[in-house]
């Protein structure tokens, strides 16, 4: 077995546009700028009063981020223990490269069992490489039981929020959804909270009773005893796991505890970052093949082991998917998910997908954010997001070669070497008090220019004023 240096896949989503053409739109759209900023400062809220309540969080954040490092640091050890307790306890481990080998590995898995339907766990991992498609192509249906992710897929939308995917629906436009695509719904259907959820749990009683396979990710797994573990807030993946005879696991390699007494770490991390909760309402963990029920786990790496081969990204690989950075992150309560055009958008997104696909793929990705560091601040695992953008942004520029931006950057560099140069080009800038309003500028700089305002110089320059003697009095 060998999965180092393993190439990125394909798997994952990148945007046709840019982030900044596609945020431009987003920022018109004043109701997705409502539902997000009331969502995300709803959640902000709830986190902040159940992490304050915790005396030790500084401790247990730099405990997350150890633990974290040392899996990293011994990634293939981990993995071979993990796969020899797995199989030992009855189940069957598949390695997985890259998207298109996972989801032929799960497709081939669904179709030994002679099934054609599917229900499904949230799993950020089975997105990433686009399992659901795969599965529809290959004649499968496959029901989201998660109920945001299922009004997502009833809405054929696309997810916007690593935790909560429709956080830029309203429940106004939920019931519209439900009412249109749901068989048998009530005619009579409101978009009360509580209707809503009831409407949704009779749609999905009906998957979960007929279902013979079911597909979930994993938010860890235990290395000493080969036990998965997944955590949620309804139930779905409750019956998702134990119901179906068949159970296929797809999770990202890094997702891996070294022992039990790790997990208790992240099980006080996740639910105060993620949901602002004190413990997640439902926590299941099995191992290997229970019950009689075929278990396969497929390890997935996906450009995982090219981000581990970069010292400056691979602290990205802590991530546990709670989406706080998301929930603070100005730029994403704006913009929301969609205008990142990855899988993971918000923050993480910023530094995961352009080191797990490449920065060619994501070249404005890096420059989705203000660096105002507040992402780093609250994240349960210590990420440096801002630090990691910054190296991205260098890999970018270097990957881009010769542009006009880098040009004048050489120019000005050049100039601000001699004080020579400098004192002219200060005094020079003057002439521009002659221009009034917005400075009209040749191209290439007119479209630096044309978005924003260049303040108007001084009279006199801070030098000049120096000289005259006026500064020495």
């Amino acid at each position: 077995m060998t999965f180092l240096g393993m190439p990125a896949g394909s798997g994952q989503l990148t945007g046709d546009r840019s982030f900044p053409a596609a945020a431009h739109d987003a920022l018109a759209d004043t109701q997705l700028r409502h539902n997000l900023a009331n969502a995300t400062s709803t959640i902000r809220t709830k986190r902040a009063g159940v992490v304050a309540e915790v005396p030790d969080w500084a401790e247990l954040r730099a405990a997350g981020a150890a633990i974290k490092d040392d899996v990293l640091a011994h990634l293939d050890t981990h993995l071979v223990r993990l796969e020899q307790q797995v199989t030992a306890r009855g189940g069957t481990v598949h390695w997985a490269r890259d998207a298109d080998e996972a989801n032929h590995i799960v497709t081939e898995l669904v179709r030994a069992t002679g099934e054609r339907e599917v229900v499904k766990v949230k799993s950020m991992a089975t997105q990433e490489i686009g399992l659901n498609e795969a599965l529809d192509a290959a004649g499968i249906t496959a029901t989201e039981t998660d109920l945001a992710e299922l009004i997502v897929q009833l809405g054929n939308d696309r997810p916007s929020h690593i935790l909560v995917p429709a956080i830029h629906r309203n429940r106004s436009e939920i019931r519209g959804i439900f009412a249109r695509e749901m068989p048998d719904v009530d005619p009579d259907l409101t978009d009360e909270p509580r209707v809503l959820a009831e409407a949704a749990r009779r749609h999905l009683r009906r998957k979960f009773l007929s279902a013979r396979v079911a597909i979930s990710g994993a938010n860890f797994a235990v290395a000493e005893t080969g036990t998965l573990a997944v955590v949620e807030s309804e139930g779905n993946g409750r019956m998702c796991l134990t119901l179906p005879r068949t159970l296929i696991t797809v999770m990202g390699i890094e997702k891996l505890v070294p022992t039990w007494r790790d997990l208790e770490v992240f099980l006080q991390l996740l639910p105060r970052s993620s949901t602002g909760e004190r413990m997640n309402p439902y926590t299941s963990m099995w191992t290997g093949a229970t019950e009689g029920q075929d278990f396969h786990l497929v390890l997935l790496d996906n450009g995982r082991t090219a981000t581990l081969a970069d010292p400056h990204g691979r602290d990205a690989l802590r991530c546990i998917r709670c989406s706080a950075c998301l929930n603070v992150c100005p730029v994403y309560e704006r913009a929301g998910g969609h205008a990142y055009g990855s899988t993971y958008p918000g923050p993480i997104g910023a530094v995961l997908s352009p080191q797990m696909t490449g920065v060619t793929e994501n070249q404005s990705l890096p420059f989705a954010s203000s660096l105002c560091g507040a992402c780093y601040d609250v994240c349960p695992v210590a990420i440096d997001i801002p630090s990691m953008l910054v190296h991205l942004r260098s890999r970018v520029t270097d990957e881009k070669g010769a542009t006009p931006e880098r040009a004048a950057m050489r120019s000005l560099a050049w100039v601000m070497r001699s004080t020579w140069r400098w004192t002219r080009a200060v005094r020079a800038a003057r002439l521009s008090r002659l221009v009034r309003g917005r400075r009209a500028v040749p191209p290439p700089l007119s479209a630096w220019t044309s978005s924003r305002d260049i303040p108007e110089p001084p009279p006199q320059s801070f030098r000049d004023w120096w000289t005259d003697g006026q500064g020495r009095s």
